[in-house]
C-alpha cells in the first residue's frame, strides 16, 4: 500500500509578490519533495495558502490606500499564476480569509481555551495617542535589543531571527505616524506555552534527522524558558475572538496561521465531497512535513506543535524543513529597500527549469548562500546547458540522423557501457535516498555526476566516428546513452519537470514522467522504437544578462 504523507508549505503573506528568497527557502524544496513522494506512488497532500490577516496586511493596505480584502485578493491571483508557471504542484492553495478557515481556527481556540491552555491576562501594549489606538506589533518598529538592527519589527527582528514583543525595542516609534508611542493595559488571550516545555523538548531530542539549525535553535529556546504569549491583537482584521468582549479584538496572525495547515486540509476535503477525507493525515499515522524559512521555525517546532498538543488527537510535525537565507549580490535581501528579486519577473524573462535548477543548486539548506546574476547565468550555461542540455542534443540528434530516427540494436555490451548503465542504476536509488532525506542539492549533485559520466563516455566512444566505419559499435553507444538519458529525465524529473517531460516525449514514450513513477531500466527505450526530432532542452544565456539585470538592481557590474 502506498504511504499517506503530509506536506504543509509556510503561508505568504499576500501583501506583496513572491521574491527568490521564499521560493529557494520555502516553496521549490517542498515541491521537489511531493513530486518524488507522489512517483513513490505515496499519497501525497501538499496544503498551503496566501497568509491573509494580520498587521502586514492591513499596515500594506493602509500604505496604499487599499482596503486589506482587495490587497489580499490581487496577490491571491499573483500567487497562483506564479506557482502554475512555476510547476508548484499544491493540492490546494487557498486562503485565510475563508468562512472555513475561521470555523477551524476558532475551534481549536476553543478547545484551548476549554483546556486551560488559552486563559485571559492583562499586558501593557503601546498605544499610539496621535492616532488613537493600540498598536499591533508589527506598526512598531525601532532597534533591536539583540543585534543592534534599526529596522527590527515589533514581532521580530528580521537580521537577526529574534522573536521580539514591542517593548523589548529599544527608540520605538508608531510606523504609522512616528511618534514614540506611550503603554497602556488591555486584555487579551494568553498561549500557555509553558505547560508544554518538557513534552516539546523530549519530542525535539528524538528527530536526530533535522536538519541541524532547525533542532540547535528549537532546543536552545526551550532551554532558554518558554513563555507564555498572547495570541489575541488589538485589530479589526483578521479572525474574530469567539469570546464576549472581545469583539474590537481578533485572533493573533501567527496563531490562526498555523492552523491554516489544517483548515486547507479540512477544505480540500471537503473540494472532494469527503468531508472526512483530511482525517487519516491528521489522525492517522501519518508523517507531515513543514517547509519554511529559518525565521520561522519557532513557529513551527514550537508554537504550532504545543497547539496541536494542547488540542488532542491531532498529528504533531513529523520534520520541520526550515531553510537559511538566500542573499542577493552579497548582501541581505529587503523586500523594504526593494534589495529582490522576484519570481514575477523571473518568471516573464526566464524558463522556470533554469530558476529551479539555480535555486536548487545554490539552495541555502544547511547555511545562507547567494543569488547572483554572474551565478545565474554560470550555472545556466556551464551546467544545465552544456552538461545536460548539450549531451541529450548531441546524443539524440545524432542517433536521429545515423539511425533515421529509430533507437538503435545495442548487440553485446562491453565493459564500459555495462558499468554505466550500473551507475544509472544505483543513481535513481542514491537521488531517491537524498529527495526523501531532504536533501535536495545533493540529490541534484548526483544526478548531473551522472550527466558527466556520460559525457566523459560518450567522448570515449565516440559514435560520430564509429557511425562512419562501425555503425554496431555506434548503436551500442547511442543505445547505451539513450537508455542513461531516460535515467536522468525520470531523477531529475522532481527539480526539472518541464525539461523532463520534454525528454521523456523526445524518446517516443508514452504518458508523463510523473505517472512512469520512480523506476528505471535500461530497457525501457527498446531498440527500434522511434523518437521525435530533438529540440534543445534550454537557453544558453548571453553574458549581457549579468549587465542588464544586475542594472535593474542597481549593482555596478564593475564593481562585482
Amino acid at each position: 500500500m502506498p504511504d499517506r504523507i503530509l506536506v504543509c508549505v509556510a503561508w505568504p503573506y499576500a501583501n506583496g509578490s513572491l521574491h527568490v528568497g521564499q521560493v529557494a527557502g520555502a516553496y521549490l524544496p517542498p515541491d521537489i519533495f511531493a513530486r518524488y513522494q507522489r512517483m513513490m506512488g505515496n499519497d501525497v497532500l501538499m496544503v498551503s495558502g496566501s497568509d491573509a490577516h494580520g498587521t502586514p496586511i492591513t499596515l500594506t493596505a493602509e500604505q496604499r490606500g487599499e482596503d486589506p480584502e482587495d490587497l489580499v485578493g490581487h496577490y491571491q491571483a499573483e500567487f497562483l499564476d506564479c506557482w502554475d508557471r512555476f510547476g508548484i504542484t499544491f493540492d490546494l492553495f487557498t486562503s485565510t480569509h475563508t468562512d472555513n478557515h475561521t470555523e477551524v481556527a476558532q475551534d481549536m481556540f476553543l478547545r484551548l481555551l476549554e483546556k486551560g491552555y488559552v486563559y485571559e491576562d492583562t499586558m501593557h501594549q503601546p498605544f499610539c495617542e496621535s492616532d488613537g489606538r493600540f498598536l499591533a506589533d508589527r506598526y512598531v518598529g525601532g532597534t533591536c535589543p539583540n543585534c543592534g538592527s534599526s529596522n527590527a519589527r515589533g514581532d521580530q527582528c528580521e537580521a537577526c531571527g529574534r522573536l521580539l514583543d514591542p517593548q523589548d525595542l529599544l527608540d520605538w516609534r508608531c510606523l504609522l505616524c512616528g511618534a514614540a508611542p506611550v503603554i497602556r493595559a488591555t486584555k487579551h488571550m494568553f498561549l500557555k506555552l509553558s505547560a508544554f516545555e518538557d513534552r516539546l523538548a523530549e519530542w525535539i531530542r528524538e528527530h536526530e534527522e533535522w536538519r541541524p539549525n532547525v533542532r540547535n535553535s528549537s532546543l536552545a529556546s526551550l532551554e532558554a524558558g518558554l513563555v507564555d504569549r498572547p495570541i489575541t491583537r488589538d485589530i479589526d482584521w483578521g479572525v474574530p475572538v469567539p469570546v464576549e468582549g472581545y469583539e474590537g479584538k481578533r485572533i493573533y496572525v501567527w496563531f490562526e496561521a498555523c492552523i491554516g495547515y489544517l483548515s486547507a486540509s479540512v477544505e480540500w476535503a471537503k473540494n472532494r465531497g469527503d468531508e472526512d477525507a483530511w482525517r487519516p493525515y491528521w489522525q492517522e499515522d501519518v508523517p507531515g512535513y513543514y517547509f519554511m524559512g529559518k525565521d520561522n521555525i519557532a513557529f513551527h517546532s514550537i508554537i504550532w506543535p504545543a497547539m496541536l498538543l494542547g488540542y488532542g488527537g491531532l498529528n504533531i510535525p513529523h520534520n520541520v524543513v526550515a531553510s537559511e537565507y538566500l542573499n542577493i549580490e552579497g548582501s541581505k535581501l529587503s523586500t523594504s529597500r526593494n534589495w529582490a528579486v522576484w519570481l514575477p519577473d523571473l518568471l516573464e524573462r526566464y524558463d522556470p527549469d533554469a530558476i529551479r535548477y539555480v535555486l536548487t543548486a545554490g539552495g541555502p539548506e544547511t547555511s545562507d548562500t547567494d543569488f547572483s546574476w554572474e551565478e545565474f547565468v554560470r550555472r545556466n550555461n556551464d551546467e544545465l546547458v552544456a552538461t545536460y542540455g548539450n549531451l541529450v542534443n548531441r546524443v539524440l540528434a545524432l542517433t536521429y540522423r545515423a539511425f533515421e530516427g529509430r533507437v538503435p540494436e545495442p548487440g553485446e555490451l562491453d565493459d564500459a557501457s555495462r558499468e554505466l548503465l550500473e551507475a544509472a542504476a544505483q543513481t535513481l536509488e542514491d537521488v531517491g535516498a537524498s529527495l526523501h532525506g531532504c536533501r535536495f542539492r545533493a540529490a541534484l549533485g548526483q544526478g548531473m555526476a551522472l550527466a558527466q559520466s556520460v559525457n566523459r563516455y560518450l567522448d570515449r566512444k565516440a559514435p560520430w566516428s564509429a557511425a562512419r566505419s562501425d555503425l554496431q559499435d555506434a548503436g551500442r553507444t547511442l543505445w547505451t546513452c539513450i537508455g542513461v538519458i531516460n535515467c536522468l529525465k525520470t531523477v531529475l524529473y522532481p527539480i526539472l519537470p518541464f525539461s523532463s517531460q520534454k525528454v521523456h516525449e523526445m524518446l517516443g514514450l508514452p504518458g508523463t514522467v510523473a505517472e512512469q513513477g520512480w523506476k528505471w531500466s535500461q530497457d525501457d527505450v527498446p531498440p527500434g522504437q522511434e523518437f521525435s526530432r530533438p529540440e534543445p532542452l534550454f537557453v544558453k544565456l548571453d553574458d549581457s544578462v549579468i549587465e542588464e539585470e544586475s542594472g535593474r538592481l542597481g549593482v555596478p557590474v564593475q564593481a562585482r
